[in-house]
């Protein structure tokens, strides 16, 4: 992804993408964060109950580790991480080189369904982010 500057108006667009694909489908809170662990976006029904800025830098560190590991048996990188808890689960997915998106949602949601939603969504946020 090439440099990109970050206004009103393109955070708002993320969020509405993100709204509507992801929060209206049932998903509890997405972040948007970049790879150093920037919240650029925190949208969802349990976004202020949640330590946001931990996450976020757990969240790039723990995709920088993952990164690593993936090189040390011989592939790129890794595009997503899921992880699965009793009461939520969530995904953690990279979009292009900079962005990563968090997705935490319940029983009531398919991982299925949050990957197709992600897939889509990456273009989406590519396309508003690059202009």
């Amino acid at each position: 992804m090439r440099d990109f500057i970050l206004t009103a108006e393109v955070l708002e667009k993320a969020r509405n993408a993100i709204d509507s694909s992801l929060i209206q489908a049932g998903v509890r809170t997405a972040l948007l964060i970049d790879s150093a662990g920037n919240i650029l976006s925190n949208c969802g029904q349990d976004s202020a109950d949640i330590d946001a800025i931990s996450l976020a830098a757990l969240a790039a560190a723990n995709l920088g580790a993952t990164s690593q590991i993936a090189k040390l048996i011989g592939e790129d990188d890794f595009s997503l991480l899921f992880h699965k808890g009793k009461n939520g689960n969530i995904h953690f997915g990279r979009i292009g080189d900079e962005l990563i998106l968090i997705t935490i949602f319940g029983e009531d949601v398919s991982l299925g369904l949050v990957r197709c939603r992600v897939t889509d969504l990456t273009d989406t946020i590519l396309q508003i982010f690059e202009g």
